[in-house]
Order: C-alpha cells, then structure tokens, then sequence
C-alpha cells in the first residue's frame, strides 16, 4: 500500500502542476476522390488543479495509514 500511495503523491503533484495539454490533430475537410484535403487542428485536454489536489491528498491518506497498520 505505501507504494500506491507515494505513486498517488507522484501524480497528484503533476496533476497540480500541469493542468492540461495540448495536441495537434491532422481531419479532413475534404474527401473527394482523389482529392484530399486536410488540416492541422489543435485539440486541448484541461483539468482542474483540485483533482491533482484530490489525488495527492488520497495518496497521503493511503500512506499514512498503511505506516499505522505495519
């Protein structure tokens, strides 16, 4: 247990740090034939600082209490 819990501290901190990303997505406007014509489209994944707070506070929980129980 005490590994999932310094592995929830991990990604709770990152998630409090980076919020989100973003990538490049190439679709396609037009498809006619043998014509094709795409583009470039950026697409952004968010996410709110409380979740990373919310993980990270649940791996200190899951670490605390698993040094209580040994």
């Amino acid at each position: 247990m005490k590994n999932i819990g310094l592995l929830l501290i991990v990604i709770g901190a990152v998630l409090l740090i980076w919020t989100g990303f973003t990538y490049t997505k190439k679709e396609k406007i037009i498809d006619a034939g043998p014509i094709e014509i795409s583009a470039d489209r950026e697409k952004s994944v968010n996410w709110s600082p409380y979740a990373g707070g919310i993980v990270l506070l649940a791996g200190i929980i899951i670490l605390v209490t698993s040094k209580k129980n040994n």
